[in-house]
């Protein structure tokens, strides 16, 4: 005769499952539904909040200033281009756009004031200022022979931090 190996049993089974068996005793069986429908209580959920509003404090603010600095970092480099475009411009040109013509001038051949003679694209189209208005171009220019500028988060002239104006003279 040949013995074949039972399969082993789980030592521990589901709540569940273990409640249809008849060799339980009434006790067992309340005690295994009292552990099926346990949750969390009021206190245990609280603490986790009070954790989660902690790290959230610590954590905000110092992704809000990446986003400010982010938003800084491209205006330079946005001004720093079309002071490019603008010096490549004079040099096709001898002279920069009026400021009639404005900052146009580099995405559409100007119809008023001095016409360009050796005029060509030198943008696919103008950039908005990362808060999204239009950068801001004076000629003859305050701080240097032209300004190109962003007024800053505040849409204001002036201001500091995030709301300082960004301009070519930096």
């Amino acid at each position: 005769m040949m013995i074949r190996p039972t399969p082993a049993r789980p030592l521990i089974r589901p709540p569940i499952a273990a409640l249809g068996t008849a060799s339980r005793s009434p006790h067992r069986r309340a005690q295994l539904l009292r552990a099926a429908g346990r949750g969390f209580t009021l206190i245990e959920l609280m603490v986790v909040l009070v954790i989660i509003g902690v790290l959230a404090a610590l954590v905000v603010p110092n992704v809000l200033d990446r986003a400010d600095d982010a938003r800084v970092t491209a205006a330079r480099t946005d001004v720093n281009n079309l002071m490019q475009a603008l010096k490549l411009y004079k040099l096709d040109n001898q002279r920069y756009p009026s400021a009639e013509q404005g900052l146009q001038a580099l995405v559409a051949k100007p119809s008023t004031g001095t016409i360009p003679p050796n005029w060509k694209p030198y943008l696919e189209k103008l950039p908005n200022d990362p808060w999204g208005r239009a950068y801001q171009y004076v000629q003859p220019g305050v701080k240097g022979e032209i300004d190109v500028f962003s007024l800053g988060a505040d849409g204001q002239t002036g201001g500091e931090g995030k709301d300082a104006d960004i301009g070519s003279w930096q």
